[in-house]
């Protein structure tokens, strides 16, 4: 039944819901794997905050807390990576009534690189505040101070958890990344149609 729906389909559409559905699949696994993995690697770092003493850096949190709106924007692009593949459907039904008209694609599709977009922005500022901390830390640092212990606190020190912040938020970003790239070509496809 779907093959005989598809050769009634005009050759634009056909395209047009081919990449929607394809795109929005790639969409949701890239965000969707990268998003699991910063998800963990956040709480991992939220435990082990906790759990150290002193030391709390201003720059750190507010990267923290934009790392994680960051991380929320991702989720948000991975739904609208699946309601791409909604609009696939509803392009390929055989009512032409309930088919979306192209301004409504074209909205979804502004509307998830505006999400991508604004996601990305919140990731890198974000990863600069954590960079900037770490860097506070690293040059207050006396001089051989992490080899001889001179005494002071640990949480002075740049620690490995500090790169896994690093690592979620670049995970994030790229998350983000691929939620573009995805639309992108989803923009351009629709354009050649």
């Amino acid at each position: 039944m779907t093959q005989e729906l598809d050769y009634s389909l005009p050759p634009a559409v056909r395209r047009i819901a081919t990449a929607l559905r394809w795109y929005g699949w790639v969409s949701i696994w890239i965000q969707g794997v990268l998003g699991i993995i910063s998800s963990l690697v956040l709480l991992f770092a939220v435990a082990s905050l906790s759990v150290r003493t002193g030391g709390s850096n201003p720059g750190t949190s507010t990267g923290f807390l934009l790392a994680i709106v960051g991380l929320v924007a991702v989720y948000v692009g991975a739904f609208w990576g699946f309601r791409y593949t909604r609009l696939a459907r509803g392009l390929r039904s055989s009512d032409v009534a309930k088919r979306p008209k192209p301004k409504d694609v074209l909205q979804t599709l502004r509307w998830g690189l505006l999400i991508s977009l604004g996601g990305m922005l919140v990731s890198l500022l974000g990863g600069q505040a954590i960079i900037g901390s770490l860097l506070a830390k690293a040059l207050s640092q006396p001089q051989g101070a992490a080899v001889f212990g001179a005494g002071a606190n640990v949480t002075q020190f740049v620690q490995p958890l500090d790169i896994f912040v690093v690592q979620a938020n670049t995970n994030i970003l790229l998350a983000h990344f691929g939620g573009i790239a995805c639309t992108l070509w989803l923009f351009r496809t629709v354009d050649r149609s």
